[in-house]
């Protein structure tokens, strides 16, 4: 994607100085992030472009604008661009996103909103598009590439097949092929996924990988076939073997995951930085308004031993680059106007954010006012299941009495999202069972209008009683839910099938919280205040019913449904071992 002028004649005379820039911000400090240098400068801008960056004798401006701002000895760094990230993921529809990152940075983010894809299909993908238009910001779309994750093991609402892709791909905004979860059908050239990646490429579309713990054979397969980045890389020995087998690493700082310390150690005695980028993936809109937003990931990977300038290159022109956006990500000649002033490079919160030239946030505010406007789209409800019953959420034994061996789905710790397979020996009375100890059950219903309900066990997930549901469930969004008691299941279900769809905790068969996401069953209208305090209450009851020690007790249900991140986990239509693609009984 170039970016480039509409009139390009003006930008060049501007440039040579024969006619008056927009706007000179005097008395700056630029920070290069082609050479690493800091330099003092004066900044001329014209038509929302950089027409001249004056780095001799700042003091006494080269040239003329009808517009001079003082820029007060502060530093001068491009705007600031995220990798991978879902909106979705914050609860908030584009154009209050943008109201929450904004005035953190942010400029350009990177897309992927498979999210209300697997719900409205191609259109979900262009309601994100087009609610995202006239923002003061870039909201550039990755065409989602896996709808569903895993085909023929989950439902959803949508099937994405190399027709879907070429179709989204002539969006306007539509820069890159998102996330290329199913590693499997890459390395192995499935046909779908070749037709899909075959797709892409001919439209011009950059190819972006998801890989978590792909290695040696693997990894170099995956590579072979054409998606080149990854933000999954968790562990340091993962993140240096990626790196030097070419892969660009996006180091993840999310709500959920935070793996940009383990990177950084996996690089310590690398020489160049110029593949390592910086992704937010899933931050709710808390994080976003108390932390901050791809700054914050910053932040850490200089607190993991990386001087400010380097952080800085890595969440703008490094992303750029991987995204092959051309005239975004630095302070140059010809180059968009996106650029923060910054008094603490360390600190990383803009005194003043400027997208193409013009002033859009100051001191943590916006002064560009961002209209409100509402789409059809925000207004179906997307919760196609029927009416359940307890009986839908009882798990049926292979015995009347006796004990019977579960493969149960089992959490390594209160904060992993990988799973791990385990037998656990069980009593069973009158065709009941009867959970061992830190076992739940654990159910996910299609709400696409098929008929499917798979049950299961989880042990290690957190909850002592009641019953937690959300179509907050990536990535197919089916309804999710984790129980004691089938009776606190079906209560739990039937709350989001009235409202929507969203987050619900149930204890002694009466709802104790509810988080409303009407739009897709995972989006809120609420502003970003609104639904971070939303979210605080949900927080809280999800800790009343024993997710006192995960970090973030909102998304901890989130990823059960997830069958492309190992080892076990589950769909609507049963329990599956993930590395293998192949379904998994319930008892043995």
């Amino acid at each position: 994607m170039n970016l480039f002028p509409k009139d390009m004649k003006t930008l060049l005379r501007a440039s040579l100085g024969e006619i008056p820039c927009d706007l000179m911000i005097t008395n700056v400090k630029v920070v290069n992030v082609f050479t690493g240098e800091i330099l003092p400068a004066n900044v001329f801008i014209k038509d929302g472009y950089f027409a001249h960056i004056q780095y001799r004798s700042p003091e006494t401006p080269d040239g003329e604008a009808e517009t001079v701002m003082d820029g007060e000895g502060l530093y001068m760094t491009p705007g600031f661009l995220d990798a991978h990230m879902h909106v979705e993921s914050s609860l908030l529809t584009p154009r209050n996103f943008a109201k929450a990152v904004i005035p953190h940075g942010t400029t350009t983010v990177l897309t992927d909103p498979h999210e209300v894809g697997n719900v409205l299909g191609i259109r979900g993908v262009k309601y994100m598009h087009d609610s995202a238009e006239d923002l003061p910001m870039r909201q550039l779309i990755d065409v989602p590439s896996c709808v569903p994750s895993v085909p023929g093991m989950e439902f959803t609402g949508a099937d994405f097949q190399a027709e879907e892709i070429a179709k989204l791909a002539e969006l306007d905004r539509a820069v890159g092929l998102a996330e290329v979860m199913d590693c499997y059908a890459v390395m192995h050239g499935e046909d779908r996924m070749m037709e899909i990646l075959k797709a892409a490429r001919e439209n011009g579309l950059y190819l972006q990988g998801h890989a978590p713990v792909l290695s040696s054979r693997e990894l170099s397969a995956y590579l072979a076939g054409g998606p080149y980045t990854d933000h999954e890389t968790s562990g340091s020995e993962e993140a240096l073997e990626k790196y030097r087998n070419g892969m660009w690493l996006d180091a993840c700082d999310s709500s959920m995951c935070h793996y940009v310390e383990a990177i950084r150690e996996g690089l310590k005695n690398v020489r160049y930085f110029d593949t390592l980028c910086l992704c937010t993936d899933d931050r709710e809109a808390g994080d976003l308004l108390k932390l901050g937003h791809i700054n914050d990931v910053a932040r850490h990977l200089m607190k993991a031993g990386t001087d400010p300038v380097t952080a800085i290159k890595c969440c703008t022109i490094n992303i750029a680059r991987e995204a092959k956006l051309e005239r975004v990500g630095a302070i140059a000649p010809g180059y968009v106007a996106d650029f923060n002033l910054i008094a603490d490079l360390e600190e990383l919160e803009p005194k003043y954010v400027f997208f193409g030239g013009e002033k859009v946030a100051q001191e943590g505010r916006m002064v560009k006012e961002i209209e409100d406007r509402t789409y059809e789209e925000e207004t179906i409800n997307t919760m196609n299941v029927r009416e359940l019953t307890p009986e839908d959420f009882t798990l049926k034994c292979p015995v009347e009495n006796g004990k019977v061996t579960v493969n149960v789905i089992e959490y390594p710790s209160l904060n992993s999202n990988y799973t791990v397979p385990a037998k656990v020996e069980m009593e069973v009375c009158d065709g009941r069972l009867i959970l061992a100890e830190n076992c739940r059950f654990a159910a996910v219903a299609n709400r696409f209008g098929l008929d499917h309900i798979a049950l299961g066990v989880v042990r290690n997930f957190g909850i002592t009683h009641g019953a937690l549901s959300s179509t907050v469930s990536h990535d197919s969004h089916n309804l999710t839910l984790v129980y004691d008691t089938p009776e606190n299941a079906a209560a739990a279900a039937n709350v989001l099938r009235e409202c929507g769809g969203g987050m619900a905790a149930v204890e002694d068969g009466k709802v104790i919280e509810l988080l409303e996401l009407p739009v897709c069953g995972l989006l809120t209208r609420l502003s970003p205040e609104e639904t971070a305090k939303a979210a605080e209450r949900m927080k809280a009851a999800d800790r009343k019913l024993g997710l006192t020690e995960t970090l973030n007790p909102l998304l901890r249900i989130a990823i059960l449904a997830l069958p492309v991140v190992p080892e076990i986990k589950m769909s609507d239509t049963g329990i599956i071992d993930v590395n293998n693609k192949a379904y998994v009984s319930l008892f043995d």
